[in-house]
């Protein structure tokens, strides 16, 4: 037997052993050897196995190898791809079959397909998912309910840090934007504001609050009969002060001021206004001050003045104007006049209002003020602003004085008045 024959019939290659997959073998004489020399293989992946590398057929060489390389490996699809702000679980890696589910970062939602399977022809099966923000941002507003007005104010100081809003997905956030007033003083009333964030996505996160403004208030109140009433502030809030004015013929009784208090009551009580007629008593002067200009406060809106002041008691002009005042009182008191006489030479002059003494030193100060010489007759006449209207340096009747009065601003008024209550000299 040749040695050719002999290479023909004696195994000569390894025997060829594929995991995952089947050997069909032919040797060129036909027998049942398969790795002899020359001999052909064929080889088959099992089902969900493609030949990893080399050739699906080989053959036996002289040099007792096989032609080529073989081996079968499971089928792979090829690895998915991490998108942005999503990931991934398979059940068997990228290998035929696997199955692979998706889910989302925080915030975000799938959308589309949440599963997918590696095919035999190594695709995974279609369909695009995708993770969209559709959380909305979330924002806190202020918790402010409600604010009192500041005393003799209304308005109240609110003010409130601008919140911060929070975003579940990439964090990233629009400017904070308040619609409604911004913190500063607030009016009386209910005020409604919001704040409003966006994500990135466009998704819109809004709040809502709103403060009441009250203002402390005391009950309504009315001037007295025959008055007037000015108040600062609105009126009756707390710190507001009411002044009262009796009208022209009344004389006030009372505090002229009252002020709403904390606990939303008035000061004092209410005054009244009383009729002034030519035997009501002389109004309570305090001599006792200390400046001429003192003195004259207490006249103002409430009395006018007649001064007269001679050098002298003996003083021709001074008799003469005191002989014709002294049948005269009721008509300067229906006409809220009082008189005030300054007779004499500083230091011995003395100042008197009907029968109170002025002390020298202030009869002295009114008459510098008003700039009354000491050394001639003189007679000054101021209204109830403490305007100085007229002087004279010789005497007049009674008649020409009250008939210069009548003229004056608020007289007419009081005219009327009078006259409809009933009160005069006759």
């Amino acid at each position: 037997m040749s040695m050719e024959m002999m290479k023909t019939r004696t195994p000569w290659c390894a025997p060829i052993k594929v995991k995952h997959g089947d050997v069909s073998c032919r040797s060129p004489g036909g027998e049942y050897y398969g790795n002899v020399m020359g001999s052909s293989c064929k080889i088959r992946c099992k089902k969900g196995y493609e030949m990893q590398h080399g050739h699906a057929e080989v053959v036996c060489l002289a040099s007792k190898h096989w032609s080529g390389n073989y081996a079968c490996r499971e089928i792979r699809c090829p690895k998915l791809q991490m998108p942005v702000n999503r990931g991934y679980k398979c059940s068997d890696s990228s290998y035929l079959n696997s199955r692979c589910e998706f889910f989302c970062s925080p915030g975000y939602n799938l959308k589309g397909p949440n599963t997918v399977t590696c095919q035999y022809h190594k695709t995974w099966t279609s369909g695009e998912s995708i993770c969209v923000d559709v959380d909305v941002p979330v924002i806190k507003c202020p918790n402010l309910k409600e604010k009192t007005a500041e005393p003799s104010r209304l308005t109240a100081r609110v003010t409130w840090d601008t919140p911060e809003g929070k975003d579940t997905a990439d964090g990233i956030l629009t400017d904070v934007t308040l619609k409604g007033k911004p913190p500063g003083h607030f009016p009386e009333g209910l005020h409604k504001m919001s704040y409003t964030v966006y994500d990135r996505a466009g998704n819109k996160g809004s709040c809502r609050f709103s403060v009441r403004v009250r203002v402390r208030r005391c009950s309504p109140m009315t001037p007295p009969d025959n008055s007037f009433m000015k108040c600062d502030s609105d009126g009756n809030n707390y710190g507001a002060t009411c002044e009262f004015k009796c009208t022209g013929g009344y004389e006030l009784q009372g505090s002229a001021a009252r002020v709403c208090q904390y606990g939303l009551t008035w000061s004092a009580r209410k005054p009244t206004c009383f009729i002034m007629s030519c035997h009501v008593t002389a109004m309570n002067i305090n001599v006792g001050v200390r400046t001429a200009s003192g003195l004259l406060d207490q006249f103002y809106e409430k009395r006018r003045l007649l001064i007269i002041s001679a050098p002298t008691a003996a003083n021709h002009y001074y008799r003469f104007q005191m002989t014709d005042l002294q049948h005269a009182q009721c008509g300067l008191d229906l006409r809220h006049v009082t008189m005030i006489e300054l007779v004499g030479i500083y230091p011995a002059q003395i100042g008197r209002i009907r029968h109170r003494l002025i002390p020298p030193g202030l009869a002295l100060q009114l008459r510098l003020l008003l700039q009354i010489s000491h050394n001639n007759f003189n007679m000054v006449m101021i209204d109830k602003q403490g305007m100085d209207r007229e002087r004279y340096t010789y005497p007049i009747t009674s008649a020409q004085i009250f008939t210069t009065i009548d003229t004056w601003q608020g007289r007419i008024d009081e005219m009327v008045q009078q006259q409809e209550a009933g009160h005069t000299c006759q």
